[in-house]
């Protein structure tokens, strides 16, 4: 059994155990949480390169004592050639859709170092800081020095080998002699880790107005991409106003459009007022479930790019609005759920430092590799968001030049009235707010170990890791009574044969104690741990 880590000094749990350590070894050195959280995320960059990356976007909630949590949007929008003619021009129309993988997949600008930079601007106020050469140095000399690759990054190479290895770059970079690398076998990724010292010279915003972006630029279009140097100068990562939703024993926050922070904060909210008392049973899964599914019905007609909302997010979340939704859920039986999910692949991240300070982060390419391209002069992997556009001109999500994709990423945080804080989150698209959930209710509502809120059995409503059911789907240790009872309530249930299933995502969270106590827990369904000061 695993246990949950606690510590006074310091804190970092993520999803591959190098970028753990990476962020602990800043906090060790008198870095602040912002400090470790940009050592974290560069390092599992290159660790976990199939979950996320330089050429993707990033999403941070940033606690400090006393003030209001800090929210940064580090997303690209859309080329400004990227339009729905521009996909016409190449006979590629609203049935057919966006590419999924190479240079026409490769719509939408990576924003995740604008968001690093962002950070440390905000955080430069706490005193002194660390130079950016010594937050990046694990992540340079794991590229050079190469990683073990992971199980995951095995398995998920091989499963998609077929629709990534066309991909320019992809298999001179990721595949061993055209095939799938075996766990354990060392990947060096030299072009990213020179990359990442050119950084340090010359600074993130390189990546946007200098060297850096010229070059990415320039292999972007040779490749056949939409994206242009105008695109990358245009580009600056966004402090907004967070979403939060007023819990009974807390204040829960989580990022506004265009993620689906809101799908998290609605299911928590919805349900809390059904009134469940015990957790781990049918009132609880069956609670959670059709609360889900009131949150994702509203996320699918109100998230879109920021500046053409049709509805303010926020007014989802009054007491009276949660009310009404709640007052919708049949405590007894399902409601039937024809619902088309989002795909993507991601990592969260958090860290805590001595001084009280919390970062939750999420980091992502959207699908597992993104695009598959890999820019032959940096080594950096691009992104597919902005295959979540439409084609279709009257889609919500339409695609049209300088807008900003939906996103399922959304990294959570929450302030207990006792004094307690608390940073969680996980990756799995569909199944992000649904892990969110049940480690928040799990934790929050019934007391369990933080650990084992995390370590439980999970579910899935809709599909994520490229599933194609839409149905709900549960670990394997769920108890046989507790399965029939779903069945029975009208639940599309299906058993996966995994104890521990990479389906469920990789989640993690750490609670900050008023006595400064830290607590900290990760996944077991990941490679990754808590480390600690």
């Amino acid at each position: 059994m695993q246990h949950t880590t606690r510590a006074y000094g310091g804190m970092t749990v993520a999803p591959h155990h190098l970028a753990a350590q990476a962020g602990r070894d800043i906090l060790a050195e008198g870095g602040n949480a912002v400090e470790a959280m940009v050592a974290m995320a560069s390092t599992i960059a290159v660790a976990y390169p199939h979950m996320n990356g330089i050429g993707g976007d990033g999403f941070w909630l940033i606690h400090e004592p006393g003030k209001p949590p800090l929210a940064i949007d580090a997303s690209g929008p859309s080329a400004e050639l990227a339009s729905r003619d521009f996909y016409a021009e190449r006979g590629i129309g609203a049935a057919e859709g966006i590419p999924t993988r190479g240079p026409l997949a490769a719509l939408t600008m990576a924003g995740t170092l604008g968001g690093w930079q962002l950070a440390l601007d905000q955080a430069a106020a706490w005193g002194p800081t660390l130079p950016l050469s010594r937050l990046l140095e694990a992540a340079i000399g794991h590229g050079r020095n190469g990683v073990a690759v992971s199980d995951s990054q095995a398995a998920l190479t091989a499963k998609h080998l077929a629709a990534l290895a066309a991909a320019p770059g992809f298999a001179e970079t990721y595949l061993d002699a055209g095939q799938a690398p075996a766990t354990g076998s060392r990947l060096r990724q030299a072009k990213l880790a020179d990359t990442l010292e050119h950084l340090t010279r010359a600074g993130l915003d390189d990546a946007y107005r200098g060297e850096l972006a010229a070059s990415m630029a320039a292999d972007l279009e040779a490749l056949g991409s939409p994206l242009r140097r105008d695109d990358f100068t245009r580009y600056h990562a966004r402090a907004v106003t967070p979403l939060e939703v007023r819990l009974g024993k807390a204040r829960v926050f989580n990022l506004p459009p265009p993620t689906q922070g809101l799908a998290t904060l609605m299911t928590l909210g919805v349900f809390e007022r059904l009134g469940v008392s015990e957790g781990e049973g049918f009132a609880h899964l069956h609670g959670l479930v059709e609360a889900t599914k009131r949150a994702f019905m509203a996320r699918d007609t109100t998230v879109t790019d920021p500046g053409r909302l049709p509805r303010a997010p926020q007014s989802w979340l009054t007491s009276e609005a949660l009310d009404r939704e709640a007052a919708q859920i049949d405590a007894s039986r399902a409601l039937p759920w024809p619902h088309e999910p989002a795909e993507g692949d991601t990592i969260w991240m958090a860290a805590a430092d001595g001084k009280g300070r919390m970062v939750s982060f999420i980091q992502s390419v959207y699908w597992e590799f993104g695009s598959g391209v890999v820019l032959p002069q940096s080594g950096v992997m691009w992104q597919n968001r902005g295959i979540s556009f439409s084609l279709d001109p009257q889609a919500l999500q339409t695609l049209e030049p300088y807008r900003q994709p939906f996103h399922t990423l959304n990294p959570s945080l929450a302030r207990f009235d006792d004094g307690r804080v608390m940073g969680f989150g996980t990756m799995g698209g569909e199944g992000q707010p649904q892990t969110q959930a049940a480690i928040y209710s799990r934790y929050a509502h019934f007391g369990m170990d933080l650990q084992q809120a995390i370590s439980a059995p999970r579910w899935l409503l809709g599909r994520t890791w490229g599933e194609a059911s839409t149905g709900l789907k549960l670990e394997k240790r769920f108890p046989a009574p507790l399965v029939e009872a779903l069945k029975a309530a009208g639940h599309d249930v299906t058993v996966l044969d995994e104890a521990f299933s990479d389906t469920m995502g990789h989640a993690g969270a750490i609670v900050r104690h008023p006595d400064g106590l830290l607590e900290g827990a990760h996944d077991p369904r990941s490679d990754g741990g808590a480390a600690a000061l």
